[in-house]
């Protein structure tokens, strides 16, 4: 039975994501409950559904946000999907936590930004989990006070074990490095004017006519240059891993030695199998960060200007991936409802 006050959520999408975020909500975080389940696949979203007391099943998200019994949306299904899903909330004007990407390319999550301009409020909440992460969030901190100087470099590492079946050469911009271009703005405060994606030869461990690593540059409009290295394939685990160069010092992320042992003549310790694993308490923190804020009236987190910042880097990273060299990011002017992300 829902507490008063208790925000009830319509998960769109129960795929691996949406049914994790189902799990979470009911059992994890506090203040929500999920009422309503989405998905093309009916009998995916009823199988989901018949595990949570008091929940509806949907083929059409906007036959789900017409209920009574929801008044929140989390949109966890394939990003093509997105622009529809959002739109049919601000019809409704329902808060909403959008897992990336905002919409697969920058001229659709231009139109969810004009349409959500057009509410005169913020309503979404862009899914960009590792600003929830606590190495993140201390890093963030860190660089906020200034202590270290100016930022000067970011280098990025961004390891799989192995990518999954029918992923292609630009699914490692649009679903792997597009974190390190959210991480890249937020931790530098900056945004990213160009890209060059630079191909070494591909490792044997990658599925053919997939170019795997890609090692990737951005450059930003404070003058800081960024490289990350992508390789979805390495064999080993899951790492992320960051190291911001300042003019006073440095700082490094993600080394993973929480715990490190010693026995029968060896020393070490474990690497995170996938990011589920790696960032379950980011997703956790996240999610109940959107709730509480709902709650309160409030939006918060990455907006919707962040993701059409980053789809348009997507953009221009996969172009730079295909035909070679630098590649400018173009972005509209920065409306003052996003001001601060």
């Amino acid at each position: 039975m829902a507490s008063p006050g208790t925000l009830k959520v319509a998960v769109v999408g129960t795929g691996k994501m949406g049914a994790d975020h189902v799990r979470r909500i009911q059992e994890v975080i506090s203040g929500a409950r999920v009422t309503a389940v989405v998905d093309v696949d009916a009998e995916r979203a009823k199988a989901v559904a018949a595990r949570v007391d008091g929940c509806t099943a949907h083929t059409d998200p906007a036959e789900a946000m017409a209920s009574a019994d929801v008044d929140a949306v989390l949109i966890a299904s394939p990003g093509p999907a997105h622009e529809a899903a959002l739109l049919a909330a601000f019809a409704r004007d329902l808060p909403v936590l959008c897992e990336k990407p905002l919409t697969p390319d920058a001229a659709s999550a231009l139109r969810v930004l004009q349409a959500e301009l057009s509410l005169g409020r913020r309503r979404v909440q862009v899914g960009f989990m590792r600003r929830y992460d606590t190495e993140y969030m201390k890093l963030k901190s860190l660089l906020d006070t200034g202590q270290l100087g100016r930022p000067l470099l970011l280098h990025n590492r961004h390891r799989n074990l192995a990518s999954p079946p029918g992923w292609t050469s630009e699914m490692l911009i649009n679903d792997s490095v597009v974190h390190e271009m959210d991480v890249t703005r937020w931790l530098l405060g900056q945004e990213i004017t160009g890209i060059t994606v630079l191909r070494p030869t591909p490792s044997a461990n990658a599925p053919d006519a997939v170019q795997d690593p890609q090692f990737v540059l951005f450059e930003t409009d404070g003058g800081a240059i960024v490289d990350t290295e992508i390789f979805v394939n390495c064999g080993f685990g899951y790492q992320v891993q960051a190291e911001v160069v300042c003019e006073r010092g440095t700082a490094r992320i993600g080394d993973g030695h929480a715990m490190v042992t010693n026995m029968a003549g060896r020393w070490g310790g474990t690497i995170a199998q996938d990011f589920v694993e790696r960032f379950a308490d980011a997703y956790d923190r996240e999610v109940q960060a959107w709730v509480d804020a709902t709650r309160r009236g409030e939006v918060g987190g990455p907006s919707v200007w962040d993701g059409y910042a980053v789809a348009a880097v997507c953009e221009a990273g996969v172009r730079s991936l295909r035909e070679g060299g630098r590649v400018a990011v173009e972005l509209v002017e920065r409306p003052a409802l996003y001001a601060v992300s």
